[in-house]
């Protein structure tokens, strides 16, 4: 057990000495919530203008710092945050500092903060850096594509291998910043404040077409490539040459993909068949639109890559100048079958769901991207974009009437989010009133163990599972340290509102520590904290022995998870960045967010913990786990005490404190509330009577009472 112990401690110094020594200083110092800039960030935007002498006031209504020499404006520099928030792979936005001149050309590009689990350990942050340079002397005016582009009025920027879902993010997040920063300047004309209302699809419009019709009308387009079409496009960049198609090869297909608007009766029914159309219609909310997509060929247009919570990043739409449609898992069906005569075979079907916050349109023209890359080296590729049109059959729509109305105001972000993850929170919402009821319900619930067990593994199962992997619920100390740091400055409920099933876990989590402490989470809520639950409990079932550590030690270990918590708080005083990296403590992001997809310092450490777990119940939880140290301050002040006790509890009776598989029953018999799980183990056994020595004694003082002869007292007879 210690050389295990020594083992998991080598490996978390390690991963720590990296993570110290790959800091991104910059990066992880410039984060600015105040509105004012480093010295260096300063000198690295005036450096770009000349004879600029310093950056005027920041402007609270427009949020810009204007580039002045002497008073006169050279330019403008602003940070995206302040004008979008775009949320990218890890669900949150990426701030990058820009400036442009008076000309709208971009002078500066430098990301400031992102939070992508790919950058932060993994791929060098300067490789994001050098990216967002690339905008340098484009105009904010340009229309600019990630990769190569067929289109000849687009301006291409180089994609970043292993993280092209994160670069398409700050693209678009640096190009929409900037013109809104420009509409405010009065340097490009605002965007419309009226709207053209879209057309709406005719509902009833229906009629019976087979494959050849609905593509001869244009219902259904095809996009076809041939390998010759990519190595052309490829020509003259570094892709050239790559994996190009010999002679014979030139005309063999590389994709063969037709793609359909399906809202529309006659396109949606005959493809689907009407029990599959009217399903979709029905899953399909206000302002959805869903379109099919079927290919076949060499190339995927889903490609293999995406996981669970990422974006599809071969496959795109794009409507007008600036509405790109971009793809998450939660946007996507599989196709199983189609059931129009004539139908071709496909490798692959897919439908994609448009959601409202796009504002698509069904009347106007619009296009499908697709994204080719190829490897030129270990870690670099080049990558080219394939566009086609469509427009949907002018039979199958209505144009308004009245084509121009006021635009509404945008719902705020956060409402969008929970409005699409409407199913994770009703599902999460009915678990948690639940486990609120077996709470409740705790007093008759022991008296039933077999129950309460089947009860409790079958939680933490689904705790793992829906909580864990499926919604990403996994709650961490950086949650902790940002709240803090929140409201000690500028407090923002819309900053933990944008993830739904965060917030809800925490909101819960706050009551219940001021209601019974911290084992309600440790024990039923935490992802991490239930999987080496499981692990322990199918340990015991296959008879491996167990380990228990002296209490006088076990009692000392204690301090170590408040240390870890201490030193994590004072480094988020100095960086949140550097927190967040040192947080890495925490196997949460290796195990539950990332499934093991990371570098193997930390997936060694993460299966070390977990395979600890088989000879020691939740060792990480009871020893190093800054999380449930900070849970356990408040627990102090909870109002109730719910796990009852008896006077013979620690003198004589040692039973419980020696079953307590966590060791939070002191040798006197009392509960730590900072350290218990709230397994209600000890329940059960303070409950049942044939275990309890203080119940068995007393139960056997009543049955020896009842078994005592009826004899009456013989009274003493003197004999003289």
């Amino acid at each position: 057990m210690m050389k295990l112990m020594h083992s998991l401690f080598f490996v978390a110094v390690a991963a720590l000495v990296y993570l110290s020594d790959s800091l991104p200083v910059e990066a992880a110092n410039n984060s600015n919530t105040s509105h004012t800039l480093s010295q260096e960030l300063q000198s690295r935007i005036l450096q770009q203008y000349q004879g600029a002498d310093h950056l005027g006031e920041y402007d609270e209504e427009t949020s810009i710092w204007p580039i002045l020499k002497g008073d006169t404006i050279l330019g403008y520099a602003f940070e995206t945050d302040d004008h979008v928030s775009i949320p990218a792979y890890s669900g949150k936005p990426i701030n990058v500092l820009v400036s442009f001149d008076i000309n709208g050309i971009f002078k500066n590009s430098w990301v400031l903060e992102h939070h992508e689990p790919i950058l932060l350990v993994g791929i060098p942050a300067h490789k994001l850096w050098d990216f967002a340079a690339q905008y340098i002397d484009k105009s904010i005016t340009d229309k600019i594509r990630v990769g190569y582009s067929t289109d000849p009025s687009a301006l291409t920027v180089d994609a970043l291998t292993g993280a092209t879902v994160t670069v398409i993010v700050v693209n678009d997040t640096i190009m929409k910043a900037a013109h809104k920063a420009a509409e405010k300047l009065g340097m490009v004309e605002a965007k419309s404040k009226v709207k053209v209302l879209p057309a709406t699809v005719k509902l009833d419009a229906f009629k019976e077409a087979n494959w050849q019709t609905l593509t001869g009308d244009g219902s259904i387009r095809r996009f076809h490539l041939s390998r010759d079409q990519v190595d052309e496009a490829f020509k003259g960049t570094e892709g050239e040459g790559v994996d190009e198609a010999s002679l014979e090869e030139k005309q063999d297909t590389f994709i063969d993909m037709y793609y359909a608007y399906l809202n529309a009766p006659t396109i949606g029914q005959n493809l689907l068949g009407e029990g599959e159309y009217q399903w979709l219609m029905k899953e399909l909310k206000e302002g959805e639109h869903a379109i099919a997509v079927m290919g076949s060929g060499r190339y995927s247009f889903k490609g293999s890559g995406y996981v669970r919570g990422g974006i599809f990043d071969r496959t795109q739409l794009n409507q007008g100048e600036d509405n790109t449609i971009s793809f998450r898992d939660v946007d996507h069906y599989r196709l199983t079958d189609i059931y129009t005569d004539g139908t071709p075979d496909f490798k692959e079907m897919s439908i994609f769901i448009i959601r409202p916050k796009f504002e698509f349109d069904p009347g106007a023209n619009w296009d499908i991207e697709l994204l080719v890359r190829r490897q030129t080296g270990p870690l670099d590729s080049v990558f080219m974009s394939f566009t086609a049109g469509y427009q949907t059959p002018e039979t199958y729509i209505d144009r308004p009437i009245q084509p121009i109305v006021e635009a509404e105001e945008d719902l705020p972000i956060w409402v969008s989010i929970w409005q699409q993850k409407i199913f994770s929170i009703t599902v999460l919402v009915i678990s948690l009133v639940f486990l609120s009821v077996v709470v409740f319900m705790q007093d008759w619930l022991v008296r039933y163990p077999k129950l309460l067990h089947k009860l409790h593994t079958g939680f933490l199962i689904y705790t793992v599972v829906f909580i864990g992997w499926y919604t990403l619920g996994q709650l961490s100390i950086v949650n902790v340290f940002t709240f803090t740091h929140a409201a000690m400055g500028d407090f923002r409920w819309e900053l933990f509102l944008m993830d739904p099933i965060i917030f809800i876990l925490w909101g819960f989590t706050a009551a219940t520590i001021l209601l019974w402490g911290r084992g309600i989470f440790c024990g039923w809520l935490c992802p991490f904290g239930a999987l080496q639950e499981l692990i322990n409990e199918l340990a015991r079932k296959l008879k491996i022995k167990q380990i228990e550590l002296p209490f006088a030690l076990h009692e000392r270990l204690w301090a170590l998870k408040y240390i870890i918590l201490l030193a994590l708080f004072g480094l988020s005083l100095e960086s949140m960045s550097t927190a967040e990296r040192f947080a890495e403590v925490e196997p949460f992001k290796t195990t539950i967010l990332l499934a093991f997809q990371r570098e193997w310092w930390f997936v060694t450490y993460a299966l070390t913990l977990l395979f600890i777990s088989i000879f020691t119940r939740k060792v990480y939880c009871r020893y190093i786990c800054p999380l449930g140290a900070a849970l356990a301050i408040p627990t102090k002040l909870r109002l109730f005490d719910w796990l009852k006790r008896r006077k013979e509890c620690g003198d004589p009776c040692q039973l419980c404190a020696v079953e307590c598989e966590i060791q939070a029953i002191h040798p006197d018999g009392t509960i730590n509330a900072n350290e218990c799980h709230y397994c209600l183990d000890c329940q059960i056994t303070y409950h049942r009577d044939t275990k309890c020595p203080p119940l068995v004694n007393k139960a056997k003082k009543r049955n020896k009472k009842k078994l005592a002869p009826d004899l009456k007292p013989i009274n003493a007879v003197n004999v003289g």
